[in-house]
């Protein structure tokens, strides 16, 4: 799965692993693997990334490089997981004017009345 992503995420994988690969032996602790994919943009649910690979428990499974970026690639490509630029998008139905702002009558009523 590494072939799929672009030079420029592939330095932002490598970067994020060599951060959470705290003893710098190569091998990440796959219970960091959430925090890892949040700190890449991403904002899986913990039982997605356990299913693709990640462990809930400290110390129980190690993580080479390979497996991090499937975990990686199997969050992006989720279509439960919204990410910064969705929730802007949304935001853009309401920004009428298309200036940037909206009415904070609307804003209100979204938040109060769908959560």
């Amino acid at each position: 799965m590494v072939d799929k992503v672009s030079k420029k995420e592939l330095e932002q994988l490598k970067h994020v692993y060599m951060i959470y690969d705290l003893s710098g032996e190569g091998q990440m602790d796959a219970a960091n693997a959430a925090d890892s994919m949040r700190a890449l943009g991403l904002n899986p649910t913990i039982a997605l990334v356990n299913s693709l690979g990640g462990s809930s428990t400290p110390g129980e499974k190690k993580l080479p490089f390979e497996d991090f970026a499937n975990i990686y690639w199997g969050c992006k490509n989720d279509k439960d997981s919204g990410v910064y630029e969705d929730f802007i998008e949304c935001l853009k139905l309401y920004d009428k004017a298309e200036n940037g702002l909206m009415q904070l009558a609307e804003l209100t009523h979204m938040l109060t009345g769908l959560g």
